[in-house]
């Protein structure tokens, strides 16, 4: 898999941080790392990431509503991350959603599920 730039939504320090470790040992660069849906909306401008792995519900904002208004510039791979798969699903039937809590493997799966190659 080529190295990937890629942004995270997640508004849990804790999280975010123990996501972004990995996804560096995997070997792909973490361009930002945002906690609210304005804050990732201006970052995916800048940043223009090959991939975001975005928690639906951040404490500010959504992160479904991120990924609306990012995507409507053009198509950006991405997965969502969610303690609440069911209702996420009902809302996004299309969406590739990882649910917490997660496997490393089940992340990687994903990753490559959205970006188009097989795992």
């Amino acid at each position: 898999m080529k190295k990937l730039r890629v942004m995270i939504m997640e508004d849990d320090n804790v999280l975010a941080s123990a996501l972004a470790e990995l996804i560096e040992v995997l070997g792909h660069e973490i361009v930002a790392v945002e906690a609210s849906e304005s804050a990732a909306i201006a970052s995916a401008a800048f940043a223009k990431p090959d991939l975001m792995i975005v928690d639906a519900q951040l404490v500010e904002g959504s992160g479904v509503n991120a990924v609306d208004a990012i995507t409507r510039a053009g198509p950006v791979p991405h997965f969502f991350i969610t303690g609440d798969a069911r209702s996420l699903r009902m809302l996004k039937p299309e969406a590739i959603i990882l649910q917490k809590p997660y496997f490393d493997s089940d992340l990687i799966r994903a990753i490559a599920l959205a970006v188009g190659i097989s795992a």
